[in-house]
């Protein structure tokens, strides 16, 4: 079965991919694309699936990288196949050809960058919290560190949870506000004490007040098309005992 990959030609000519859920070995809640060793999916359909999307951007399956995700702003600057556990991180950049840097979601953001000039290359995973706390700029500064420039930049926000289908509480809108009293604009009203959170429309913000070149959003809500997409949220509210991670990977 053909994967099912969403690419932006913002971030062309670097090689990259949004993977949907389509053409994976995985079964059950896990059916399709599930590409993250955390879940309690089989090791060796992760594996098969993880090896499917090294193919696809024509690396290693050793050359696909990734980082033990902790809703950080953390960024690790990736030099070559690496060795030994995962760092604990939430966004890779590197300068060198050949290594896909990866990161895994499930309605978080995942955020491809590219500055093409300086040949240089990064991936967030940014959910609320480590936006707000500086995971995209972070970033930003780690290419900055390798030659790149954020006025080059362009970055894509990948399939996310939208505002329509994230609901939070009262103490989730105080906690944006005492950040800047401006970001209430990311808030629409909910039904009674609810409101509703614009994710990718908080981080398409935050990169554009950051400077780089250009920003988008590929517009596909993960909580909203269970047939394409994993979601932490919807697997929640339909008690599923788990649920699959999504890839996005870039490379030079």
């Amino acid at each position: 079965m053909t994967l099912d990959i969403i690419t932006s030609d913002l971030l062309a000519p670097a090689r990259h991919g949004f993977f949907a859920r389509g053409g994976g070995a995985s079964s059950g809640i896990f059916h399709g694309l599930n590409c993250g060793y955390g879940s309690s999916d089989q090791h060796e359909a992760v594996s098969i699936n993880r090896a499917r999307v090294a193919a696809a951007l024509e690396v290693a399956p050793d050359a696909l990288v990734g980082v033990h995700q902790v809703h950080s702003a953390r960024v690790v600057t990736v030099e070559g196949v690496p060795e030994g556990p995962a760092p604990e991180a939430d966004a890779l950049v590197t300068k060198v050809p050949g290594l896909a840097l990866s990161v895994l979601t499930a309605d978080c953001q995942p955020v491809l960058f590219c500055d093409p000039e300086a040949g240089v290359v990064g991936a967030a995973h940014a959910g609320w919290r480590g936006a707000i706390d500086g995971v995209l700029e972070a970033t930003l500064d780690a290419m900055e560190a390798l030659g790149g420039q954020r006025g080059r930049t362009r970055a894509v926000i990948g399939p996310s949870i939208s505002q329509r289908a994230y609901e939070v509480g009262p103490e989730f809108l105080d906690r944006f506000l005492a950040e800047d009293s401006c970001y209430g604009r990311f808030f629409a009203q909910g039904k009674d004490d609810r409101y509703l959170f614009d994710l990718p429309g908080f981080g398409l913000a935050r990169l554009r007040a950051a400077g780089v070149a250009e920003a988008a959003w590929s517009r596909h809500c993960t909580y909203s098309d269970p047939g394409r997409f994993f979601s932490y949220r919807r697997s929640v509210h339909a008690n599923e005992a788990d649920y699959g991670r999504l890839i996005a990977a870039i490379r030079l």
